[in-house]
């Protein structure tokens, strides 16, 4: 389990993923070598990583969530093929191992045709059915934490962390272009790379690379988000939730549920369950709980369906770091044999 300064030190990297280690020690009250050292053991043991994102609005992209039922025997090796692309996140096994839940990202215009959705999920074998999501509003999650990530460390430690605000008028000209490509590749590979490293991999100056960095950061158009193996922080238990809202009552319920410190993320989606959550629980009898008690007495939601997360092959960044396997050792090594799900250039 994580104790004070672990916990501090995630907070810490939550809002300001880039922040030097001499800041978070200051902010926390230890030395710069028990930071960094706290970093390398978590990075280690914990599987802890961080990676900065694009402000969806901002770098004029989408997000549909898509339900995959396959077969038992290609539920699988299909997920893994899925995580293995650059333009997918959060890969879950769930409901008994034969359904597939992924968020996949794409271009945010008319022209936004996406081959995963028209033509490489349809022509491969092996599913059964098929249900996509357009992703309108997320009220937790991205650049919102989740609850467990962001109950340490106090309002002013937080203020002393938080990058400046832009004015205005500079904020309304820093939004992600096409030129910032390859610095948010880099930052989804690792949002603390040096300043030489992405100097390196994106052919700039590393004054360029700092002056954008705090443009697109100061501004929200990127933000930082955290990958770290959540049992460390007691869950044992986790849940797609997938709900029906009258739309009257949407707006209402999911502003309450992500209140719920039990919820990682709640986003109002098409469909007709309109409103999906993901949920992380102590144990099964947390779980129930939660269901029958807290969600039990919103008598707005017409419908619920709960399906049990058996397996992350993939968290928050679009780049998945094979040769850094989940520290879960309920995650099984990666098998030999894939589905082929052509991985085409982003």
């Amino acid at each position: 389990m994580l104790d004070e300064v672990d916990r501090g030190i995630i907070h810490a990297l939550r809002l300001d993923g880039r922040a030097p280690f001499s800041r978070i020690a200051a902010v926390l009250g230890v030395s710069t070598q028990t930071v960094a050292r706290r970093y390398g053991r978590l990075r280690t043991e914990a599987s802890l990583r961080v990676v900065g994102l694009a402000d969806l609005q901002r770098a004029r992209q989408a997000q549909w969530i898509v339900r995959l039922t396959a077969n038992p025997n290609a539920a699988q090796d299909l997920a893994y093929s899925l995580a293995r692309r650059t333009d997918t996140s959060w890969v879950r096994l769930t409901s008994g191992g034969t359904e597939i839940f992924s968020i996949i990202h794409t271009l945010n215009n008319p022209a936004g045709y996406h081959s995963l959705l028209l033509r490489d999920i349809p022509r491969t074998a092996g599913i059964t059915a098929v249900s996509a999501h357009y992703l309108l509003h997320t009220y937790r999650g991205g650049p919102t934490a989740w609850h467990g990530h962001a109950a340490s460390l106090t309002e002013e430690q937080q203020r002393q962390l938080r990058p400046q605000p832009l004015q205005p008028d500079e904020a309304g000209r820093a939004v992600v272009t096409e030129t910032d490509r390859n610095l948010l590749i880099a930052l989804q590979r690792d949002g603390r790379a040096s300043q030489a490293d992405l100097a390196t991999a994106v052919g700039w100056s590393s004054g360029t690379v700092a002056r954008r960095l705090a443009a697109l950061q100061a501004s929200g158009a990127i933000f930082f988000d955290i990958e770290i193996n959540d049992r460390l922080f007691g869950v044992t238990t986790q849940a797609i939730l997938w709900a029906s809202v009258a739309p009257t009552h949407l707006d209402r319920v999911a502003t309450a549920l992500a209140q719920h410190k039990e919820l990682a993320f709640v986003a109002a989606t098409t469909g007709p369950t309109n409103l999906v959550a993901h949920v992380l629980c102590t144990d099964p009898v947390d779980l129930h709980h939660y269901l029958t008690r807290r969600l039990g007495a919103l008598d707005a939601i017409q419908s619920l369906e709960t399906a049990p997360v058996l397996r992350t092959l993939k968290s928050s960044s679009p780049i998945l770091i094979a040769e850094r396997p989940p520290a879960d050792l309920s995650v099984a090594p990666r098998p030999r044999r894939l589905v082929t799900v052509a991985t085409l250039p982003r």
